[in-house]
């Protein structure tokens, strides 16, 4: 059995199984064999079934998501409502073929896919990965993260009741698990959110047996402060797109790059705001940031910070919280520079770099001087110059004046490392499908 952890005192929550080759087996074998009669199924009335599951279980696992998981209550209701809509969002998307000369382009299901979740959002990505894959028509196996796997099983569990027998299952367990998912020959599609370095053994893995792959993988985001911004105006908007969900997002905001006179503001109002904010458990009123989910990570965000200071960098306000839990109140580095760690690899966490910068010219070389290429976003109160300058970015998404705002019919796809295929809207479906091109004589029609 595998033990699920409450971040916020360290304290063993309960178990869940720890599943196996076996079990994997066993899985994806309910997946095939549920396959053809999915996937020729009218499946919008099963979608709406869905979302009204995830509205039904929130109030009942919103709780057990923020014990697990860390973040305040308020934020693990979200998370259901996200994946509420996304479920009705996806039950109502519709590809129609294509005619293309004497052609007819229609869009094939895949077969059974297996997704690969993380723990940073367990709900709101694992239905990211559900509600198009069903709506393509193909079966899924589910893997949660071994640190988040509660949740995603109870809902999973109950998500199987409106759906038919194998068209989804979650498997809970630890490495090798997720291998023994990529790998199993009768896996046709693998759609994987986490680290780069994990992503890249899971294209090798897959590789051997040319599965189809949408890989949502790390970012660094940049924001790149003009100095013509209202620094006192922005920051709250700032702040929140590096510290929400403890900035334990892989959209977030992950390093400053202030220019010119826009530095010292930048500094202080975002200082400023850390030190306002309530740092504390989930579960209890007032909470706006919760811990760090789980000990490697948040030893990882003690050891870059101390990292960033002996090399220079000045912790302005934050740092490691005393007691039980993983908690740590948001740090603002200034004096950062791009030599860092904490600036060059994605910290994940809650500590923000702030590096500064004389020209857009450099804050713009520095921003795309990465492997990472996620999203990106510019701020200042001119938003047409803002703007131009956003297009110089390196990613998949960039934003003026903003950051994380998303609507679930856009694409969302990372560059370079940040990922391959993409996800949302139409092109969520698409990915999980492929052309089939059907030839008429001339004159047929």
């Amino acid at each position: 059995m595998l033990a699920v952890e409450n971040p916020a005192n360290g304290q063993r929550i309960t178990t869940v199984p720890d599943a196996g080759p076996a079990d994997v087996d066993k899985a994806v074998r309910a997946a095939v064999g549920a396959w053809p009669a999915w996937r020729v199924t009218d499946r919008h009335a099963a979608l709406m079934s869905c979302a009204a599951v995830v509205e039904e279980a929130a109030p009942v696992l919103a709780p057990v998501l923020t014990e697990e998981q860390g973040k305040p209550l308020r934020e693990a209701e979200a998370e259901f409502t996200r994946a509420a809509a996304r479920f009705r969002y996806f039950a109502g998307l519709r590809i129609e073929p294509r005619v293309v000369g004497q052609a007819e382009v229609h869009r094939r299901p895949l077969g059974p896919v297996a997704a690969i979740t993380p723990w940073n959002f367990p709900v709101q990505l694992a239905v990211a990965k559900l509600a198009p894959a069903f709506a393509a028509g193909n079966t899924v196996v589910l893997k949660p993260s071994p640190h988040t796997p509660l949740t995603t099983l109870h809902l999973g569990r109950m998500l199987a009741e409106v759906l038919p027998p194998g068209v989804l299952t979650v498997l809970t367990g630890q490495d090798p698990l997720g291998e023994h998912l990529v790998t199993h020959p009768g896996i046709r599609k693998i759609n994987f959110t986490g680290s780069v370095a994990t992503g890249k053994h899971v294209a090798a893995a897959a590789a051997a047996d040319l599965k189809r792959l949408t890989l949502e993988l790390g970012g660094n985001d940049p924001a790149i402060i003009l100095p013509c911004a209202d620094t006192a105006l922005l920051a709250e908007k700032l702040f929140w797109s590096a510290f929400a969900n403890c900035g334990q997002i892989c959209m977030a905001i992950k390093r400053v790059y202030a220019v010119g006179s826009a530095y010292d503001g930048v500094v202080e109002a975002l200082a400023a705001l850390a030190t306002e904010v309530v740092v504390g458990d989930g579960r209890t009123p007032g909470t706006r940031i919760g811990p760090v989910n789980n000990r490697p990570q948040y030893d990882r965000v003690i050891g870059l910070t101390e990292e960033a200071r002996s090399d220079g960098a000045r912790l302005v306000t934050g740092g490691r919280l005393d007691g039980p839990g993983y908690f740590f109140a948001p740090a603002i580095l200034a004096e950062a520079h791009d030599g860092m760690r904490v600036v060059t690899e994605e910290q994940f966490g809650p500590v923000l770099p702030i590096v500064r910068c004389s020209t857009v010219d450099e804050a713009v070389g520095l921003a795309n001087a990465t492997k990472f290429g996620l999203c990106g976003s510019v701020w200042g109160t001119d938003e047409e110059r803002a703007a131009d300058v956003a297009m110089r970015l390196e990613g998949g998404t960039v934003w003026v004046n903003e950051h994380l705002a998303m609507s679930l019919d856009e694409p969302f796809a990372g560059s370079k490392w940040s990922g391959l295929g993409v996800s949302g809207g139409v092109w969520g479906i698409e990915g999980n499908t492929e052309p089939f091109v059907v030839h008429r004589p001339a004159g047929a029609r």
